[in-house]
């Protein structure tokens, strides 16, 4: 299976660079493994939306879309549990 490439929206850099240290080394840990399985266990689709899908990472949420024809995964949204869906 080949490996997909990651991509951040500019929104989604930023809300990373705000997060504590702790948090962002989960996250991008997590982002890391989508690469290789971008539709794992602990991924669920998002209700109402043609392709975007989340993971949790402790408290935080990572909003993804998968472009499997071009083996592209877009990072959206990397929130707060609280926060994500609003």
């Amino acid at each position: 299976m080949d490996k997909f490439t990651i991509l951040f929206a500019r929104s989604a850099r930023k809300e990373l660079e705000s997060l504590p240290n702790d948090a962002v080394q989960k996250i991008l840990s997590a982002i890391e493994k989508l690469s290789f399985n971008p539709i794992s266990n602990g991924c669920k689709k998002l209700k109402g939306e043609k392709n975007l899908w989340r993971i949790r990472v402790g408290d935080y949420r990572v909003i993804y879309s998968i472009f499997s024809d071009t083996l592209i995964i877009d990072i959206i949204r990397i929130r707060h549990r609280k926060e994500v869906y609003n």
